[in-house]
């Protein structure tokens, strides 16, 4: 084989190898395309997970309003419980006081 036979092999070696390599890549690009309804698909699943996290952040935001609302409400209900418990123990003391008094009065 002489110096021009071996180019000549040479180059038809390499562009076979071209073509294979490019005949590969064409029909994995063909079979892993995405096609124009599966891109809208996804674009309308984007579309419906980024509402849904809108969603779900407004929910976050009234339960954490409610939350405080309830929290707030519980604390005024605590107080005026304590308030009326106080209450009742001065009234149940003043009862007390008058019942002694009335008895000592009425034995006296």
């Amino acid at each position: 084989m002489n110096r021009t036979e071996f180019i000549i092999a040479t180059a038809i070696i390499l562009f076979v190898a071209f073509c294979m390599g490019w005949f590969a890549y064409w029909v994995i690009h063909r079979f892993t395309r995405v096609s124009k309804s599966d891109m809208g698909e996804l674009e309308k699943m984007a579309q419906d997970l980024h509402e849904a996290e809108e969603t779900r952040d407004q929910a976050i935001l009234y339960l954490q309003q409610r939350e405080a609302e309830l929290s707030n409400q519980l604390a005024q209900t605590e107080a005026e419980l304590s308030a009326a418990m106080e209450g009742l123990r001065d009234a149940r003391h003043e009862a007390e006081e008058l019942r002694a008094w009335i008895e000592k009065n009425n034995m006296g």
